[in-house]
């Protein structure tokens, strides 16, 4: 390794150390410092968690997708188990559910509480019924249209029901709230970056004299600014940091609660928490933005600076 670039490198590693050393000099402002860019970017990083665990809760919601078939009056019970036959038989239809006009009267006796008045009828309204659920291939909004127009044309069919916009629904209010959690972070970047280099410039009113008499003797003003732009940087790497905890520690504080609320629904889900990769990115984050507050504040006010 050539002798410049070693020198170079002790050089920035002296300066990086030495900055670390002055902002733990005072430890009440620099973990203030840190605690409000943590709970900046622990905002959006918590609820970007919920959304990514709602999306994966609903990610089989999109081949939910479910055709009620009701047949006419006229149509038996072997007529309902014909058409299941040939639906099956169908390459995107997954499987067929026969629900019998007795079953389905059996059902809604249990359900609604109507037993009684139910017996007062002289017969059972309710038709022979299928309900098809599509192929995974098939499981999108135009394959299931396909495949509700071609049952609807069957003989003995008279109604075919597909209920989609729900999910529809669902995706646009996901999209929504990711977006505004998208333009969330940017507001509170936007914050971080404004806080460190407001520190920063205090740190460089504080050291005005140092930074005269550095120039006083030739420095120029990228090298008066480098420790200011590597203080930054740990500034940046702490609320980065805390952020982090922050999320870990709210993420299983609220497992347990959201398992057992899912479980009273028949449900079994498990809250996810941070991924490596997320939370390496929001370091690499945080460092990038403590180290362009730093170097905004720097710039500006080293360069008014003249001994």
């Amino acid at each position: 390794m050539p002798a410049a670039l070693n020198t170079w490198l002790a050089r920035h590693a002296q300066t990086l150390l030495g900055s670390l050393g002055r902002i733990v000099q005072h430890p009440v402002a620099t973990a203030m410092t840190m605690a409000v860019i943590a709970l900046a970017l622990a905002l959006p990083l918590f609820f970007n968690v919920l959304l990514e665990n709602t999306h994966a809760a609903t990610a089989d919601w999109n081949q939910a997708f479910e055709l009620s078939v009701y047949l006419a009056k006229k149509a038996g019970t072997e007529r309902a188990e014909a058409l299941a036959k040939q639906l099956r038989a169908r390459p995107d239809v997954e499987r067929v559910r026969v629900i019998t006009a007795d079953q389905a009267l059996a059902e809604f006796r249990q359900s609604s509480g109507f037993g009684k008045a139910l017996d007062l009828l002289d017969s059972n309204p309710l038709p022979n019924a299928l309900v098809v659920t599509p192929s995974l291939a098939a499981s999108t909004v135009e394959g299931t249209q396909a495949l509700k127009g071609h049952i609807a044309s069957l003989a003995d069919v008279d109604t075919v029901e597909l209920d989609t916009e729900w999910v529809q629904r669902l995706n646009a209010i996901l999209d929504l709230v990711r977006r505004v959690i998208w333009l969330t972070g940017a507001l509170l970047a936007l914050s971080v970056v404004l806080v460190v280099g407001n520190t920063i410039r205090l740190d460089i009113l504080n050291r005005r004299t140092e930074i005269e008499v550095m120039k006083l003797v030739g420095a120029t003003d990228s090298f008066a600014r480098r420790p200011f732009l590597y203080s930054g940087v740990w500034y940046g790497l702490g609320g980065g940091g805390g952020a982090v905890i922050v999320v870990a520690v709210a993420t299983a504080f609220l497992a347990k609660p959201i398992q057992r609320l899912i479980g009273l629904y028949g449900g079994q889900f498990q809250l996810k928490g941070l991924r490596f990769g997320t939370a390496a990115l929001i370091l690499a984050l945080s460092i990038a933005l403590g180290w362009v507050g730093s170097w905004i504040a720097a710039t500006r006010h080293i360069r008014e600076i003249e001994p």
